[in-house]
């Protein structure tokens, strides 16, 4: 039975299979169960395809369901928080660690265990968990050591406010990024405090603000040999990377779902970074060369992002991803990062921020222009992506036509003189001839130079179309933690509340304040090193296939000389 529908992102589709879509565009599902994670549907100019699950929101009757399917981000990866506990629902479509190939066991991770030992859940934005969440009181964890309820401040998801009166302005989206990350639970002191907290991650003030203390051991990783191998005597095949860190310089090898179970892991822990998107997955033709060379193009900028973050860099989990060659030490760090407690909210509490004073004013003036900075940049980053799109296809269509055309048309004129031989010129007709086949070639190195300069344009322009879109989930959080401390500080002001709780609130605030700009920070260093690569990279293929092209041309100029 076919659903309506809406796209919750642009979809470019990249093969006859797939079809585009645009942000809040009317679609027709056919069925809302995916193959693995892609739906089939019709878009509103009629065109028939599929376009994966996690871009997309099923909108359903108010007879028929108690919400809207919200669908997850263009990650399309599981988040889980600690603090929760999902009701499965059997008719939300997962994307998570699902492809064509990665359906079978673990092999040699862990054969015996799930991918990630928690309920699933649709993820939101930047991996939060999805709106089929219930929520326990106090968020299940009065046994720690340090827990203390805080009952004066209501709460947005308020399960009983008929209880708590009027005593502050209620927000019931229980479903609210901020509400579902736990970040509000972590403003409101309700986060249970850790007896022993192992791992610190350090923000420093810079000469640009806030920043994130740089990794002491820096490295960086390759990611090489995409190789096709196969399990089951043939039936199972799979693409492997080989990945080698320059801290060890010793090679793992690694499937794409094995990135996968990773990004997961990051999605889960990392509340209030935006992580870097993994390459998009593909219905079909992922064992084609064209695919598996696009795939480790972007994978290697990935790990790039990767090993280059303060915070990300250093975490276990992806140490053991890069590092672990020994099958029993995985499966023990695998379950260990899988049980990891420091997550979500409570990755907020091995954070030290400096003792410097921020005016929260100022903070919240800096996110501001943060955030219309991104939204500008997220929409001109989307631009030259249709742009440089629709370049490719000209170069591999329409460019080598044209040049083909020109290269027969004077083939043409060449075979033409040839007709009256007493005044044909050998030397003219063969030098016409080869002008023609010049231009053939020609179109030939147009078809083929997006592989050299506009394909690694998209790769960047991609990467960051992922992290510019975590963004506003991560403002959220910081605009959440905003509005709780004005709360309670009016509340204080009004003698509702106990100053003390009110400070305690606003310090919270200040650790949510100041990983938000040590992350903006963070991406703005990135960028301007990123965006550098890219122009001159493809300004340097642009000069170098030029003077290819000029080559031929004078080459075949060269053949008039002497006639």
């Amino acid at each position: 039975m076919a659903l309506k529908a809406r796209a919750l992102y642009n979809f470019q589709s990249e093969n006859k299979e797939e079809i585009s879509i645009q942000e809040n565009e009317e679609l027709v599902i056919f069925s809302e169960n995916s193959l693995d994670g892609w739906l089939q549907g019709q878009n509103s100019r009629g065109e028939t395809g599929l376009f994966p699950a996690s871009y997309v929101e099923i909108l359903r009757s108010r007879s028929g369901s108690s919400y809207t399917d919200c669908s997850s981000s263009p990650a399309g990866s599981p988040r889980h928080d600690s603090f929760y506990t999902a009701t499965p629902n059997p008719s939300i479509s997962y994307q998570g660690s699902f492809e064509d190939d990665d359906d079978d066991d673990w092999d040699d991770w862990d054969d015996a265990c799930t991918v990630v030992e928690e309920p699933r859940s649709a993820p939101g934005t930047n991996g939060h968990p999805s709106p089929n969440l219930q929520y326990p009181t106090a968020y299940g964890h009065h046994q720690h050591t340090g827990y203390r309820p805080k009952p004066a401040l209501e709460r947005q998801d308020s399960m009983s406010s008929s209880k708590r009166g009027s005593v502050v302005g209620r927000n019931l989206n229980r479903f609210s990024c901020f509400v579902r990350s736990g970040v509000e639970a972590f403003i409101l002191g309700d986060v249970p405090l850790m007896s022993k907290i192992a791992e610190v991650y350090c923000i420093e003030m810079g000469s640009k603000g806030p920043q994130w203390r740089a990794n002491p051991h820096p490295f960086i990783c390759s990611v090489e040999d995409p190789t096709k191998q196969t399990k089951f005597k043939g039936i199972k095949s799979y693409i492997s990377y080989k990945l080698t860190p320059s801290n060890i310089n010793s090679p793992v090898y690694r499937r794409y779902k094995h990135f996968d179970w990773l990004y997961n892991r990051l999605l889960h822990k990392f509340t209030v970074i935006s992580v870097p998107h993994l390459p998009e997955k593909q219905a079909t033709g992922r064992f084609e060369e064209d695919f598996i060379e696009k795939r480790k193009r972007r994978l290697i900028l990935w790990m790039d992002h990767m090993t280059s973050h303060p915070v990300l860099s250093q975490y276990e989990g992806f140490q053991h991803f890069l590092c672990c060659r020994d099958e029993k030490q995985w499966k023990l760090g695998k379950r260990r990062a899988e049980k990891d407690e420091m997550v979500g909210a409570s990755f907020l509490l091995t954070i030290q921020i400096p003792t410097e004073h921020q005016d929260l004013q100022d903070v919240e003036d800096r996110v501001d222009t943060f955030k219309a900075f991104s939204k500008k940049m997220e929409d001109s980053v989307l631009q030259l992506t249709n742009v440089a799109s629709e370049l490719v296809r000209k170069h591999v269509g329409g460019f080598r036509k044209e040049f083909q055309k020109l290269g027969n048309a004077f083939q043409a004129i060449s075979h033409s003189f040839y007709m009256d031989p007493p005044y044909s010129s050998d030397a003219l007709n063969n030098a016409i001839s080869h002008t023609g086949k010049t231009y053939e070639t020609v179109g030939e190195m147009f078809a083929e130079q997006p592989n050299n300069d506009l394909f690694l344009m998209l790769d960047t322009l991609s990467l960051y179309q992922g992290l510019l879109s975590n963004f506003p989930d991560i403002i959220h959080l910081q605009k959440g933690a905003f509005a709780k401390v004005k709360e309670s500080q009016r509340m204080s002001d009004e003698g509702r509340m106990d100053q003390e709780e009110a400070d305690g609130i606003r310090k919270r605030c200040r650790v949510v304040g100041f990983a938000l700009q040590a992350e903006m920070n963070h991406f703005h260093e990135r960028r301007v090193a990123d965006f550098k690569r890219m122009m001159q990279s493809y300004l340097k293929q642009q000069i170098i296939f030029y003077q290819r092209v000029s080559q031929q041309l004078e080459k075949t100029l060269r053949m008039y000389d002497n006639l």
